[in-house]
């Protein structure tokens, strides 16, 4: 390649970004055979789908359902289909008549409070078109049960009668998801505006990551949008108190991660970005977590992190960070040695919301062993296995299935 094709190659790789496989983009034909909707909603900030269940000629027994966190807007064809294909979560709920309505939301990385009113108008709406007075099930994918867990609180908060008696998440990073500090850099790395840039540097980013990496500071830490959220959710109760509280997570419950060696190289890359590496975070201060190598303009930056526990390898739902990183690559014309394509993203922890990713000890804990009262819920699961985040098993599937609200 002459040097005019490399510098177009190294500018193209920021063209993706990081999402679970229900938020992911979906390809030119859709794998699984959508229904087409009972009616749509526009609402602030968002939309709707609403699928009746069997026997149903309009709203009886709401369950509403909302998108998660990527760049853009959502798509809920997409999203019918990544709840259904594997294991027919909607179609089993639809089945035993109840009404299944999607949230989508016009730009997913939207601040939480922005598409909180979102789920807010839906859940009026749903409320207000309803036969009957069966009480709502609310719940959310990966950010989207922080949107309607945060909806339903301040819906309470100001005395507005939400009539849900059920809320649950899905995989939802409660006490923070974990997008390593390396690849955030990366992002800013590349030289020219790139969509993977933006998703990480959005709002709902700083509010959801555990740890957040600043472009114009360089140092990764608590954003500032992120103690903001958390200190508008506490003064909202934290939770909904009204609903019974489930959480269910992707990852295992027994302490057992993903075999990712702390410091050991995960991702390098030559003939684009060539040197550049990336490492798994380990323990300890100054930890070198990539060497960013750049000829376009030519340019070096060595990440590191002070006071991180071992979150690549932490029991929890995954996500292809570095795979999805290296396919990007490889489509720019890169060679990658490519050792660990999937990390943890939403710590077992955070998921089921019993301890915060501080500690090395905490992140590891058996959540299994835990009382239920360690929980911020009611009622919680982690998967037997590990398994990607927000992918609909049937082991969590049937699990949520039997527990929806009469």
């Amino acid at each position: 390649m002459s040097d005019q094709q490399n510098e177009k190659a190294e500018q193209s790789v920021g063209e993706f970004t990081l999402a679970g496989p229900l938020s992911t983009t979906p390809p030119t034909a859709l794998p699984y055979p959508v229904p087409e909707p009972d009616a749509t909603w526009d609402l602030p900030n968002g939309f709707a789908r609403v699928y009746h269940g069997a026997g149903n000629q309009g709203i009886v027994r709401p369950v509403l359902m909302a998108d998660g966190f990527n760049l853009g807007k959502s798509d809920l064809d997409w999203l019918y289909a990544g709840l259904d294909r594997d294991f027919p979560l909607l179609s089993e709920v639809r089945r035993r008549g109840r009404d299944v309505i999607l949230i989508g939301f016009k730009e997913r990385s939207a601040s939480i409070l922005d598409n909180a009113r979102t789920v807010t108008a839906a859940v009026l709406r749903a409320i207000a078109e309803q036969q009957g007075d069966v009480p709502l099930t609310v719940g959310g994918f990966s950010m989207g049960g922080l949107i309607t867990r945060y909806a339903l609180a301040r819906m309470e908060r100001e005395h507005i009668d939400h009539r849900t008696s059920l809320y649950f998440s899905y995989d939802t990073p409660h006490r923070g998801a974990y997008i390593p500090v390396g690849l955030q850099a990366f992002s800013h790395f590349i030289p020219l505006p790139n969509a993977f840039a933006r998703q990480m540097n959005s709002p709902a980013a700083r509010q959801m990551l555990w740890r957040h990496y600043d472009p114009m500071t360089g140092e990764s830490g608590i954003a500032p949008e992120r103690t903001e959220f958390l200190q508008n959710l506490e003064q909202l109760g934290g939770w909904p108190r009204r609903p019974r509280t489930l959480a269910l997570a992707n990852g295992r419950g027994d302490g057992t991660g993903i075999a990712v060696p702390p410091g050991e190289t995960v991702l390098k890359t030559e003939r684009i970005y060539p040197g550049t590496a990336f490492y798994a975070q380990a323990q300890g201060r100054d930890v070198t977590v990539a060497e960013l190598k750049r000829r376009f303009p030519k340019a070096e930056k060595t990440v590191t992190t002070s006071g991180f526990p071992e979150l690549d390898g932490a029991p929890g739902g995954t996500l292809r960070s570095y795979g999805i990183l290296a396919d990007a690559l490889k489509k720019a014309g890169a060679t990658v040695d490519l050792r660990h394509e999937e990390i943890c993203f939403v710590p077992s922890v955070s998921a089921v919301a019993v301890r915060d990713l501080d500690e090395q000890k905490d992140l590891y804990t058996a959540v299994d062993s835990l009382s239920p009262e360690d929980s911020d819920v009611d009622d919680f699961i982690c998967s037997a296995t590990t398994t990607s985040h927000t992918a609909v098993t049937e082991e969590l599937g049937t699990w949520l299935v039997d527990r929806l609200a009469d």
